[in-house]
């Protein structure tokens, strides 16, 4: 996943999870990938003033959820990709309905492949 010139995708990941969070975050900048992580939603809607390839975003956080992460960030980034981290099928299944289009979900336990 890498740009036209060749620059680290940019990966802004919103997980309320701190021990997830730390670890996606290892396992992903190991994999070669630059990765700005937030707390939280609103920290992750105000990280959007940079370029992102990937919007990786829990869905249940307290405050902003990642469905609304995802529809500020799709509004304001159009080409961003958006994957969903959930625990939660149910979750999973409103969220795809709510989502912008294209939206993936990803289940918790995370798996690295």
């Amino acid at each position: 996943m890498r740009g036209q010139n060749s620059r680290m995708t940019r990966i802004l990941l919103a997980e309320d999870d701190d021990s997830l969070r730390g670890f996606l975050t290892r396992a992903l900048e190991r994999a070669g990938y630059e990765v700005t992580s937030c707390a939280d939603g609103e920290e992750a809607v105000a990280a959007l003033d940079q370029a992102f390839d990937l919007l990786l975003t829990d869905i249940v956080m307290p405050g902003l959820d990642g469905i609304e992460v995802a529809r500020q960030a799709a509004a304001r980034q159009p080409e961003l990709r958006i994957m969903f981290i959930t625990g939660f099928a149910a979750v999973a299944l409103a969220a795809a309905s709510q989502a912008p289009a294209g939206a993936k979900v990803l289940s918790k336990p995370v798996h690295l492949r």
